[in-house]
């Protein structure tokens, strides 16, 4: 068995042009329900992983000419990196807690299909669970904020 740690995963926007690597278990690994991963995305919710900037790295070729910044109006200390080329919004920055976002959607697939290494990277839980498009009929805990520092809702 594997260290944990030591797993990398590589996931990249559509076109590959915005790649990265994340190294060990996310901070947090959740459905996010929240009103922007709704807007940014367009998808009622999206399975969203955080990693400490220290287990975050880009590709050797990308550059900040590579991708676009959209600062978070309401939320000054996020922002949303989108691709140049494809427009896919790959990763988001938040400043205070010194995490990168990464969606696992984006994350390199085995021939099967299915993300590697998904048994380190499976949600744990439904974050913004209140915000919801829809409900989800799973026994993945649901939280009104982030699972463990707010209220469970369902």
């Amino acid at each position: 068995m594997s260290d944990d740690s030591t797993v990398s995963l590589k996931g990249s926007c559509f076109c590959g042009a915005l790649a990265y690597e994340v190294k060990g278990k996310p901070v947090l690994s959740a459905y996010c329900h929240c009103t922007n991963c709704q807007r940014l995305t367009g998808c009622p919710f999206i399975h969203s992983l955080h990693y400490l900037d220290a287990n975050f790295s880009w590709a050797e070729n990308v550059s900040e000419e590579s991708y676009d910044r959209f600062i978070i109006p309401e939320k000054s200390w996020k922002s949303r990196l989108r691709c140049k080329v494809c427009g896919v919004a790959v990763a988001g920055y938040n400043i205070k807690t010194d995490r990168w976002s990464i969606w696992a959607p984006h994350l390199e697939r085995d021939d099967s299909g299915k993300i590697k290494h998904y048994d380190l990277v499976k949600p744990t839980a439904h974050i913004f669970y209140e915000t919801r498009l829809l409900d989800i009929n799973d026994s993945v805990g649901k939280w009104v904020g982030y699972e463990g520092t707010s209220d469970k809702c369902a």
